[in-house]
């Protein structure tokens, strides 16, 4: 009898905390995804500015300056495209964790519908059996 009540519980607990871990989940592999994809990001930034820093104390006449401001135009062009690219992939994670929030939350709803349903079942068919005994009994 003892037992039974325990993996009862235990079965009640883990139903109980189930969502929450789902969820906990959820959102630590969304906050690991976007963290690395923001250091790849700052690590491609920095490199940048490294190698741009490297080329400007490498100028040593009017030509170098020359090239040098025209592949500067051309690395804020693919810097202004890189940052549009890394705003895109942001976006898409976010809207791919939002719809794994949906979908979670969706069947936490549905269990917890069924759960209420099952209660429900539960509560009401004693209440009938009683109902029927009292009325045989008069």
């Amino acid at each position: 009898m003892q037992d039974k009540m325990f993996t009862a519980f235990n079965e009640q607990t883990r139903g109980f905390f189930e969502p929450m871990r789902k969820l906990n989940s959820l959102m630590l592999n969304n906050m690991e995804k976007m963290t690395q994809y923001q250091l790849e990001s700052m690590k491609r930034y920095s490199q940048l500015g490294t190698e741009r820093l490297r080329d400007a104390s490498e100028i040593k006449d009017a030509e170098d300056i020359r090239e040098f401001g025209t592949r500067q135009a051309e690395i804020m062009s693919e810097l202004s495209n890189q940052m549009l690219e890394d705003a895109r992939a942001m976006t898409e994670l976010s809207m791919q964790f939002k719809s794994e929030m949906e979908q979670l939350f969706g069947e936490a709803a549905e269990k917890a519908a069924a759960q209420a349903e099952e209660a429900t079942k539960a509560t009401t068919t004693p209440a009938k059996a009683s109902s029927q005994a009292s009325k045989k009994s008069s």
